[in-house]
């Protein structure tokens, strides 16, 4: 069935335009036009690409590994619409590996069932470092074997991407996941800088939430946080949330990496899409909710309480961009980097029609995905 909506402004992921119809039909983008005898939808405020999130654990007061299901993925899914994240990758911290495999069930069967927003799945851990774990707990970090590896190389997954330590898995193995259709992340590492470019030049693309848990940039060892920024080549997600990342940090990683290789991640949590300030439990340890920042009852972060239409908000205040590229680090930089921009992160025809539409405050007032309006229901 085909629709046409026409908002004030249009970005299209390139630039604005005023007053131009989108025509979708069966969950795509017909024209950049309106077709006759369709029934048009008028809204207020700017028409932009869905955002597209790789970290997402929890939102709407559930938790992926809390509850590994199909329902929970829903759920999340759910709550992050709201604030306009049209595509995700459900992520599941540091666990056993049979609580690993019911969370690959679960998006094996949301992918058959084309749940919304659903794209694969992002394994944060747990072949990870020590020293860097963060609140991922230490009971379940191990040495990769041949029961992940089958778990990773599982063909039903939709898109798939692995947080690794790379001091913790060689490059002949990293270079076997890529092999095997992973996306791999570099993150909660120790790692030297010779061992994060070599885990680079086996294959591994990306780094999760830059600075956070990795070793840092010093003089004389520039450690994973100066690979990352050296690199032209991986991308780097961001989280821009006033706690994880210190604006001047995040400013100097702009400057120096090219543009369109940092992208905005939620790291979202159970609150993410809940009014009241609720902690939750994670592996046993209270996390307790102050305002927008989460912290274990030991000190360290956990998590965000972090949507995406904040984070294009903050990178905007915070930051001082331009909300174009904020809008595109939420939207066309990680489809970029999943390798999906040839039909997500732009408003054009033959693309998903996977929308947001933000009011004057960059507040979200109504998404679309795949043509069917989920926010409002």
């Amino acid at each position: 069935m085909k629709q046409t909506l026409i908002a004030e402004h249009l970005f299209d992921g390139e630039r604005v335009h005023h007053d131009i119809p989108v025509t979708l039909e069966d969950g795509h983008i017909l024209a950049l036009d309106t077709v006759g005898g369709v029934k048009e939808t008028r809204h207020s405020g700017t028409l932009v690409p869905g955002f597209v999130d790789v970290q997402v654990n929890g939102g709407g007061g559930a938790l992926f590994n809390a509850s590994p299901t199909l329902d929970c993925i829903e759920t999340i899914g759910s709550a992050h619409a709201r604030f306009g994240t049209t595509a995700f990758l459900p992520t599941l911290i540091t666990d056993d590996v049979a609580v690993m495999a019911k969370a690959a069930d679960a998006v094996a069967l949301a992918i058959s069932r084309g749940s919304a927003g659903v794209l694969g799945i992002h394994f944060e851990g747990p072949h990870l470092s020590l020293p860097k774990k963060g609140v991922h707990p230490q009971a379940y970090i191990r040495r990769i074997s041949d029961a992940e590896l089958a778990l990773f190389s599982r063909q039903d997954l939709g898109l798939k991407l692995v947080t690794l330590a790379p001091e913790n898995v060689a490059p002949e193995v990293i270079q076997a996941l890529v092999e095997a259709g992973v996306k791999v992340s570099l993150g909660h590492s120790n790692a030297d800088y010779d061992t994060v470019v070599a885990a680079l030049e086996a294959g591994a693309t990306g780094f999760t939430h830059l600075y956070n848990a990795m070793s840092g940039l010093g003089s004389r060892s520039p450690g994973m946080v100066g690979a990352a920024i050296e690199s032209q080549d991986a991308w780097c997600g961001l989280i821009v949330d006033g706690h994880h990342v210190h604006p001047a940090a995040a400013k100097i990683a702009l400057r120096a990496k090219p543009r369109g290789k940092v992208m905005l991640v939620t790291d979202a949590m159970p609150p993410v899409g809940q009014d009241e300030e609720a902690g939750f439990e994670l592996f046993g340890t209270q996390v307790v909710r102050v305002g927008d920042r989460l912290n274990a009852v030991t000190g360290e972060l956990a998590g965000c309480v972090l949507d995406m239409a904040s984070a294009v908000n903050n990178t905007i205040e915070l930051l001082g961009l331009p909300r174009e590229e904020a809008l595109r680090m939420a939207s066309l930089y990680p489809a970029q980097f999943l390798g999906i921009a040839d039909r997500q992160g732009r408003i054009g025809p033959g693309y998903s029609a996977d929308l947001a539409i933000l009011d004057g405050q960059g507040r979200v007032s109504a998404t679309y995905i795949a043509g069917r309006a989920v926010f409002p229901g």
